[in-house]
């Protein structure tokens, strides 16, 4: 039987907690670690409904994209909205874990989940992050660089855009003297030793680098690893906010609003826009979305499809003649974000098959649209 460890590991492994925005609050939020789950509800947002549903379906771990601890809580009381929730969740020994900006972060999470939905093809990040790239460095007996490589890749180092397993090996020669007390994996103490190694080169993110380096350790047949750790000028391709992408064939502004509008079950679409433009290349991104307006300009994208755009935002695409460089859609923050349940219980089920995961049956949204 799996535990609340193990998907915090599942997650974490797709979506590094260390991702997440500084101001956020994503990990396992209530419950014990070690805690045994057989059934777990996925949530956008946690409501008395879904608390409810958890409690009638014996499930014992709520997975929410946004986390219901958000702001310091003063009290966990029955009289207040998120604290009774969590008291009842807790007196039900049922755990919440949230994984929210870290899984708007991740390749293949909610933006790019909402790209393919929209139909677009050749996929890739909007906004990538700067910064969190580094170049892990390692020397390895020649009969052990295959193994070691896999280690790290297992771990998630090695990983550039679509492909993954990225490495650069060449051989040399490694010298050493071991010293006393040492208890070499070749030679003797005292003695100076040439060894045949391998140089091996590999990307990873830093918010992978503590796991990979755990690799690199584990793998290593040597006593002492040395490795170096370089920071790259270069920006992620799995890190970073925002998706962009192409349409199969371009179509009118009207004919994209009615995409979005049926595919995300979208009512009241604000927007801005030509009639007569055409669009092609869509940028996305699920939920709060207007600081990326400029990234999907710069882009060359024909629309930006997001949510909470202020009045203000619509100003920010128009030339100074007053027409629009780019469409605006503000299609809705719960209707850019629900396919990120799907999202998480098909994720959770491939990676913790023995436990039974399953969307919620209730729309969590307090929002409603008239007529």
């Amino acid at each position: 039987m799996a535990t609340l460890s193990q998907v915090a590991s599942a997650i974490e492994n797709w979506a590094p907690s260390a991702t997440a925005e500084s101001y956020d609050n994503v990990g396992l939020l209530l419950g014990r670690p070690e805690s045994e789950i057989a059934r777990g509800i996925v949530a956008l947002d946690l409501t008395p409904a879904v608390v409810q549903e958890a409690i009638d379906l014996n499930a014992q771990i709520i997975v929410t994209h946004h986390p219901p601890i958000f702001k310091p809580l003063r009290s966990i009381t029955s009289t207040d909205f998120v604290g009774s929730m969590l008291l009842r969740l807790a007196e039900h020994g049922i755990g919440v874990y949230s994984a929210h900006t870290n899984l708007d972060a991740a390749r293949d999470g909610v933006s790019f989940e909402l790209a393919t939905r929209l139909g677009l093809s050749a996929i890739r990040m909007l906004e990538p992050a700067s910064g969190a790239m580094m170049k892990l460095v390692t020397f390895v007996p020649a009969s052990h660089a295959e193994s070691v490589r896999n280690a790290m890749a297992e771990a998630g180092a090695g990983r550039i855009g679509n492909y993954d397993r990225c490495s650069f090996m060449v051989r040399g020669t490694g010298t050493f003297r071991a010293g006393t007390g040492a208890n070499p994996t070749i030679g003797t103490e005292g003695s100076f030793e040439s060894v045949e190694e391998v140089k091996l080169e590999m990307e990873v993110e830093e918010s992978r680098l503590k796991a990979v380096v755990a690799a690199l350790t584990g793998a290593h047949p040597y006593e002492e690893v040395a490795y170096d750790v370089f920071r790259l000028h270069k920006p992620s391709s799995q890190t970073g906010m925002g998706a962009v992408g192409e349409l199969a064939a371009a179509e009118g502004l009207f004919a994209f609003l009615e995409r979005v509008r049926v595919l995300l079950n979208s009512e009241g679409i604000r927007f801005t826009g030509s009639s007569d433009k055409e669009i092609r290349r869509v940028a996305v991104c699920g939920g709060s979305g207007g600081s990326l307006i400029s990234a999907a300009m710069n882009a060359g994208a024909d629309v930006l499809v997001t949510a909470d755009l202020s009045y203000h935002r619509f100003f920010e695409v128009l030339d100074s003649a007053g027409s629009t460089r780019m469409a605006l859609v503000d299609a809705g923050h719960y209707e850019t974000e629900a396919h990120t349940e799907e999202l998480l219980a098909e994720r959770l089920s491939e990676a913790i098959p023995d436990v039974r995961w399953e969307a919620t049956g209730y729309r969590t949204s307090p929002i409603g649209t008239y007529p």
